[in-house]
C-alpha cells in the first residue's frame, strides 16, 4: 500500500514571539520540520534545505514517500544521510504545517486570510534560526536552496553570517529583479480576480481554483525554457475531430492545465499570494546599505550555481554577485549547468548537482 503524505513523521516547534521585519509581531507560530539522517556528538554535520515556493518540509525520502529533492538527499548522494544531519523546514507562511494565512488566529479563533502578516524571507530565516537553536546546534555545516530557497540562503549568510561554514544558493538571487516582481504582479491579479477568492476569506467556502491554476500555469512558463517546450511539445495538438474551434487545445495547453490542477489539490491561494510577495520584498540589503556594503557581512564558503537556460533567474545575476564576492576576498565557487530545463533544472539535473554539490561539501567548501 502506497505511503500517504499524511503518514510521514513531522516534528513541531513553537516558534518564540517574532518581531517581522514589518514591525508587526507574530506569537503563538508554529514550524513544521523533517529531519532526515543523524545528527553527530560533535553537532557540526547539520545541513540545512531550504525549500522553493511551493515546497515542504518533505525534502528527503521517508516511510518510502519519496522527498522533493531525493535526488540529492540520501546515502551516496551529495547530501550523503549517513553522514550528514539533514533539516528542512516548511517556512513561516506556507500551508504543509507551518503558521501561515490558512492557520488559526488564536485571537479570534477564525483563519488569518489577509489579516495575516506580511512575512519576508528575512523572517522565514529568522523562524529557522530559532528552530535550529532549539535543535542545540550553535554551527551548520551548510545551508542550501535553490529558487526562493536559495534566496533563504543568501538571507542566511547575510544575517548569521557566524553561523554556517559553507552556503549554496542555486538558481536564485540576492534581490529580486523588476521581471520576477512583474511575473508575480499578474500571477497575484489571477488569484485577485477569482469571485471565489472573497478577498481571502473563502475558508469552509468554494476555493479559488480558477486563480491558483490560471497564476500556476503563468509560473511553469518562467520555469521551463523555450528549447523545452519545443523539444517536449511543439506545435503538436490534442487530437480532435475539428481542430478550427476555438475548443481545440494544443499540448502545451494541455499540460499548463495540468500542472495548474495539481496545484490546486495541494496548495492554499493565499500562502502563493503571501510567498510571492516575500520574493518580491527579497534583498538582502533593504534596510542595511549597499547591496555591496551588505555582501561584506558573508563569512562562509559559498557555491554558487546558475543555468543558462534559466529565464526567471538570468546565471548572470548570480554570476555578478559572485564576481562581487570575489573582488572583496570571499571565498566563492560559481559554476553554471549547460541544460535545456530552464529554471527547474535544480529539481531535474540530479548527477551535475550531485558532483558539485558533493565535491564542494566533501573539500569543506575549499577549492582544490
Amino acid at each position: 500500500m502506497a505511503v500517504r503524505i499524511e503518514d510521514v513523521v513531522r516534528k513541531e516547534y513553537k516558534l518564540p514571539d517574532l518581531v517581522l521585519q514589518s514591525g508587526r509581531e507574530l506569537t503563538d507560530a508554529t514550524l513544521v520540520y523533517e529531519t532526515f539522517g543523524t545528527l553527530n556528538s560533535a553537532k557540526d554535520n547539520a545541513i540545512l534545505v531550504c525549500h522553493a515556493l511551493t515546497g515542504d518540509s518533505h525534502a528527503g525520502s521517508t516511510a518510502g514517500y519519496p522527498g522533493w529533492w531525493d535526488g540529492l538527499i540520501g546515502p551516496g548522494k551529495a547530501l550523503d544521510t549517513n553522514r550528514y544531519f539533514v533539516i528542512c523546514a516548511n517556512v513561516l507562511g506556507g500551508c504543509s504545517g507551518s503558521t501561515g494565512p490558512g492557520s488559526i488566529n488564536p485571537l479570534d479563533g477564525r483563519p488569518y486570510g489577509m489579516r495575516f502578516p506580511i512575512v519576508t524571507i528575512r523572517d522565514m530565516v529568522q523562524a529557522q534560526y530559532h528552530l535550529v537553536k532549539s535543535l542545540e546546534i550553535d554551527r551548520l555545516y551548510a545551508v542550501i536552496g535553490g529558487s526562493m530557497g536559495g534566496m533563504q540562503v543568501f538571507e542566511w549568510a547575510v544575517t548569521y553570517p557566524e553561523m554556517m561554514e559553507t552556503y549554496i544558493p542555486i538558481a536564485t538571487c540576492g534581490r529580486f529583479s523588476a521581471m520576477g516582481i512583474s511575473f508575480n504582479n499578474v500571477a497575484r491579479q489571477a488569484i485577485y480576480n477569482d469571485p471565489a477568492w472573497c478577498n481571502g476569506n473563502y475558508y469552509g467556502r468554494t476555493f479559488p481554483q480558477k486563480g491558483l491554476n490560471l497564476a500556476r500555469r503563468l509560473g511553469m512558463i518562467t520555469y521551463r525554457s523555450f528549447e523545452l517546450y519545443e523539444e517536449r511539445f511543439g506545435h503538436s495538438m490534442v487530437p480532435i475531430d475539428d481542430p478550427f474551434v476555438m475548443e481545440s487545445e494544443f499540448q502545451v495547453e494541455k499540460y499548463l492545465n495540468y500542472q495548474g490542477d495539481k496545484l490546486v489539490q495541494r496548495f492554499d491561494a493565499n500562502s502563493y499570494l503571501y510567498l510571492l510577495k516575500s520574493m518580491d520584498l527579497h534583498d538582502v540589503s533593504r534596510g542595511r546599505g549597499s547591496y555591496s556594503h551588505v555582501l561584506d557581512r558573508i563569512n562562509a564558503r559559498g557555491l554558487m550555481i546558475g543555468i543558462d537556460s534559466d529565464f526567471l533567474f538570468p546565471a548572470g545575476e548570480l554570476l555578478d554577485t559572485a564576481e562581487l564576492l570575489r573582488a572583496k576576498g570571499k571565498e566563492v565557487v560559481y559554476r553554471e549547468m549547460k541544460t535545456i530545463h530552464g529554471h527547474d533544472a535544480f529539481l531535474i539535473e540530479f548527477e551535475i548537482m550531485n558532483e558539485w554539490v558533493g565535491e564542494f561539501l566533501e573539500n569543506g567548501g575549499k577549492t582544490k
